[in-house]
């Protein structure tokens, strides 16, 4: 058989063999992969949506500790995917990775059915009275939520990364295609979503936790056996390097024993290995950059010769993989603010719409948590208009493939979100009047206000995740190292963890710095008589801090060159679509 049949960037099948381009990888091996995608994104929120509710209605914590700990654990959820992507990369691969994690996955999802469905594990009440959860019902439901989190640290970053795979970066056409990968994988994602907040949320408050917990575990089962009937489609990535985090760790080592020497005035007189060794380990070579100038001392080739170290140099390669790395943590520094905000939706959001009126008709009240549903369906409708409409009309005026840079995409997310919080504090401006006109100050008395008055809040912030949460998503991916893309997904997935725990920290701070002295806390358990109006005043004035800052590090970033061998003609050539952001100042606005 033709070598030219075979996939152009190594891929092999689950025995290490070459795959067929046409029998193998693109949208058909992403199906099976998306239809896990959504049946998991629904069992997470289907949990997510609405924990805070279970917490204070049927474990009886209160508001401040309910929110921390929906935060904790969602915080932990995002965050060990980190361990996942380290083991996935460095020993077993993505989808064995993977196939180990779902089933734990799977069983922490059981354990949490049986700990809202059997009487054993929930608090008893009496007349109306429910006594507190014992040690042990607490340490059951909890340890059930932190086995889900265990999980979901090797199938979060690896899942998204394995469907990316699927792709042969060397194929023109499948390049084509993996531009809008990411976008309808979240599509997939929002759907299952979408799903849990309409669906399940209304089944755990009006027919029971049991069934609303249930239905997505066995959901989730069901997605596993579409996963690996699709196994002989898929392709894999062998890894090139067997701990390809030692080099990002090595480098700066190298360059503080070359501290004293002087760079080359040319980046060409760096330590670079012959173009041939690319060739034969089907590595990609990146070029130099001129950012973060003093990791070049890693590379210079004549430090063993002037005595200063004893250190063999380390490659332009393994130096500009470093600077990537290095590039990608500032921009994951200023995610964390829009982490933040977004941790509001489970949150006190919630809490919020539960003290609203959610009547409609006369008969039918709506969760609370079920408003969240607006935000998946404005994400539903705007992603295939981002893809379909904005992208090509973008990409004609830009000439950029994606239509507007990685970066703009997220600056625009940032400023959605800032419009998203400014309706929240307007709107509990709105509901803090209406409260003093009524006298509806009680912790259980509803405001005499539509809880549709937060629509706006929850739509604004859908139309900024098509641009946030995807490009985060597309942007960590696609500026990691070749060998350490489900590392760099961690980006994605811890920025938003720990955004979860930043959350936690400041709703906790914030509470007993104003509730000082017997003062009036800003987040109490009565939210009538609370005010979040100021929480939100704060978290808008935070974000728009931050999203100055983000321009700064936008403007100073450079993005990730590669060049690959052509074989046939032995010579370097860039490697198509890597360039397309190459501006030095990647967010103009």
């Amino acid at each position: 058989m033709d070598s030219k049949d075979y996939t152009k960037d190594g891929s092999v099948d689950l025995r290490g063999r070459p795959v067929l381009a046409s029998t193998t990888g693109k949208w058909k091996a992403c199906s099976f992969l998306v239809g896990y995608e959504a049946f998991e994104r629904m069992a997470f929120y289907g949990v997510a949506s609405n924990l805070v509710v279970y917490l204070t209605t049927q474990l009886h914590e209160d508001t401040v500790s309910s929110v921390r700990n929906v935060n904790n654990w969602s915080g932990s959820v995002w965050m060990t995917p980190i361990l996942g992507a380290y083991i996935a990369d460095t020993y077993m691969g993505r989808f064995w990775t993977f196939t180990i994690s779902s089933l734990i996955y799977v069983m922490g999802m059981v354990l949490l059915t049986l700990a809202v469905s059997l009487k054993s594990f929930k608090p008893t009440c009496s007349n109306g009275i429910c006594n507190k959860a014992t040690t042990s019902q607490i340490a059951f439901f909890y340890s059930s939520l932190y086995i889900i989190a265990i999980g979901a640290g090797g199938t979060k970053p690896n899942i998204s990364t394995f469907g990316a795979d699927q792709f042969d970066d060397f194929n023109p056409q499948e390049k084509e295609l993996k531009v809008s990968f990411f976008n309808w994988w979240m599509f997939s994602s929002f759907l299952g979503a979408l799903i849990a907040t309409l669906g399940l949320v209304y089944i755990q408050e009006n027919v029971g936790w049991g069934l609303g917990y249930g239905i997505p575990t066995l959901g989730l089962l069901l997605s596993l056996v579409i996963f690996y009937y699709g196994s002989p489609s898929y392709r894999h990535k062998p890894r090139k390097s067997k701990s390809p985090a030692k080099n990002i760790v090595r480098v700066p080592i190298v360059a503080f024993s070359n501290r004293n020497l002087e760079l080359p005035s040319s980046p060409l007189e760096l330590h670079e290995v012959e173009p041939q060794h690319y060739m034969i380990t089907g590595k990609r070579r990146i070029l130099h950059t001129p950012a973060f100038r003093f990791l070049d001392k890693a590379a210079i080739k004549d430090a063993n010769m002037e005595g200063t170290s004893s250190l063999h140099p380390c490659t332009v390669t393994q130096v500009e993989e470093t600077k990537l790395v290095l590039g990608m943590f500032l921009i994951w520094l200023v995610s964390l603010i829009p982490s933040t905000i977004w941790a509001q939706v489970n949150t006190l959001f919630v809490k919020q719409g539960t003290t609203l009126d959610r009547l409609v008709g006369h008969n039918f009240q709506i969760p609370a948590a079920s408003l969240g549903s607006f935000i998946t369906l404005s994400m539903l409708i705007s992603v295939p208009m981002y893809d379909r409409y904005f992208v090509p009309m973008m990409r004609r005026k830009t000439g950029n493939p994606r239509g507007i840079t990685l970066l703009q995409r997220l600056g625009i997310g940032c400023a959605l979100q800032i419009i998203s919080i400014v309706f929240a504090y307007a709107v509990e401006m709105r509901r803090m009047y209406v409260i003093r006109e009524h006298g509806t100050v009680g912790a259980k008395d509803t405001v005499p206000m539509t809880i549709f008055w937060l629509m706006p809040q929850y739509v604004v912030m859908g139309i900024a995740d098509v641009f946030n949460a995807i490009g985060f998503l597309e942007f960590f991916y696609d500026q990691s190292p070749g060998d350490m893309q489900s590392l760099g997904t961690t980006f994605f997935t811890s920025g938003i963890g720990v955004g979860n725990f930043l959350n936690s920290f400041l709703v906790t701070m914030v509470d007993k710095i104003t509730g000082r002295g017997g003062r009036k806390s800003w987040i109490g358990n009565n939210l009538n008589d609370s005010h979040l109006d100021y929480y939100y005043g704060f978290l808008l004035g935070i974000a728009a801090l931050n999203l100055g800052v983000f321009l700064w590090v936008s403007s100073k970033y450079t993005y990730k060159k590669e060049t690959i061998l052509d074989e046939g003609k032995g010579s370097c050539i860039q490697m198509e679509g890597k360039a397309i952001d190459n501006t030095p100042l990647a967010l103009q606005v």
